[in-house]
């Protein structure tokens, strides 16, 4: 590949700016888009796309969610493709594999697979950062008491680093076209081990307290969820608690030759929130 710019998309989320830091230590170009930075993207202004994939051969495709995600998709892939564009990475997710649903489901990677140009499929299990970082847990892991409906099933938490290793891998290095990468880390953990971890390296007590999938819901309702997306969390979960993520996957060491990050080691890594109310 040269050395034209590489875009990527979601460009300030857990992945993207791991992919963009990553690439610029590469020594590559790097056109970091969101909805509020210097490279504008917004999936639902289609005034902003063109500019964000002139002069770019390989996108980062961190797509939307929603009823129109794949047929948004379909009409920037056609676009970028006819902008130049011959390489893309998709960030999808593991749970396809674990849930299977409606063949609707894989629309989207599809129509990556379909593009006409180079691609690859990330299929990462759950986000390690996702205790640390803009989403699900981190306010009370933040707080100290972490609600879930489920303790014991087993996940292998990925660390969001090595999805971005695996993606900037395949956006600068042949050999991964064609390729779906079902990413995890290195060992099976139930959420109590996570939250045992984080406590230690926290040096703090992280309170486990157990509900049901409906207080779980109502829970997250009131965190200002929609009840549609508290359903569906439920639903991960529940795979989760019946064994069905109870397996690692290969990904990282097919793409980068090394084993994957181990919790313990972004536990330590990472910096934590003093709980509420602490003067620590």
């Amino acid at each position: 590949m040269s050395e034209a710019p590489v875009l990527v998309l979601g460009g300030t989320g857990k992945t993207g700016r791991r992919v963009a830091r990553q690439l610029t230590e590469k020594g590559r170009a790097v056109k970091v888009a969101s909805r509020s930075g210097g490279q504008r993207f917004d999936w639902h202004d289609r005034s902003t796309w063109a500019d964000a994939v002139a002069g770019v051969e390989a996108v980062y495709v961190v797509d939307e969610q929603g009823a129109d995600a794949a047929a948004l998709l379909a009409d920037f892939v056609a676009l970028a493709v006819g902008a130049g564009v011959t390489r893309l990475v998709m960030l999808s997710a593991r749970t396809l594999e674990e849930s299977p649903q409606e063949d609707a489901v894989f629309t989207a990677e599809r129509v990556v697979r379909e593009s006409g140009v180079g691609w690859t499929i990330l299929r990462p299990t759950w986000f390690a950062q996702n205790f640390s970082e803009d989403g699900l847990f981190r306010d009370e892991v933040a707080r100290g008491e972490l609600l879930l409906p489920d303790w014991k099933g087993l996940e292998p938490f990925v660390d969001a680093e090595d999805i971005a290793a695996v993606a900037v891998a395949a956006l600068t290095e042949e050999g991964h076209d064609g390729e779906i990468y079902a990413l995890s880390g290195p060992r099976l953990m139930t959420f109590e081990e996570c939250a045992e971890e984080i406590s230690k390296a926290a040096g703090r007590e992280i309170r486990r307290v157990a509900v049901t999938r409906e207080e779980y819901a109502l829970h997250l309702v009131e965190r200002g969820y929609p009840r549609g997306f508290a359903d569906f969390l439920n639903t991960l979960l529940d795979v989760v608690r019946d064994g069905g993520a109870a397996h690692l996957s290969d990904g990282v060491r097919r793409a980068l030759g090394r084993e994957p990050r181990d919790f313990s080691q972004y536990a330590a890594e990472t910096t934590w929130t003093p709980a509420a109310g602490s003067t620590g």
